[in-house]
């Protein structure tokens, strides 16, 4: 299936996530997040990865160009930070951290809402994230889902 065909649902995002993040815990290995035909990369989203020990993107499979961007840096479409203050840390959370911002849908040019399902991959520097395109859900309902084991 092509990027952009279906959409990925946030239970998807939540269970892709933790098996980025596990996966990134025993390999410590960034660069099978940087390919595009990757099963890190499905219906209409994609596992990025952030250093938060370097402050740095170091995997986007989509957009390359942001690796090695200090991605508190990193605008969305409507020129907000795409990263909040403390990601790092919420990441840290067993159930992980929601947020949203502005960002286009694969091979288009206007933002959409996008939620984000961030978490830390144990025992490296890495934080693991993937989104969701939605208008309607809140922070608080997948923060719900994500809190469930």
């Amino acid at each position: 299936v092509a990027v952009g065909q279906d959409h990925a649902t946030a239970q998807e995002v939540v269970a892709k996530v933790r098996e980025a993040a596990s996966t990134l815990s025993k390999t410590g290995d960034v660069a099978q997040f940087q390919q595009k035909q990757a099963p890190w990369v499905w219906k209409d989203t994609y596992i990025f990865v952030e250093d938060c020990d370097k402050k740095v993107q170091v995997a986007h499979p989509i957009k390359p160009e942001l690796v090695g961007i200090d991605f508190m840096s990193i605008k969305d479409t409507k020129g907000k930070n795409v990263f909040p203050e403390g990601v790092c840390d919420a990441a840290k959370k067993p159930s992980g951290v929601w947020f949203e911002y502005s960002w286009p849908k694969p091979g288009e040019k206007e933002g959409s809402r996008k939620i984000a399902y961030s978490l830390s991959a144990k025992g490296t520097p890495y934080v693991v994230a993937a989104g969701v395109y939605d208008d309607k859900a809140t922070i608080a309902e997948l923060s719900k889902l994500s809190s469930k084991k």
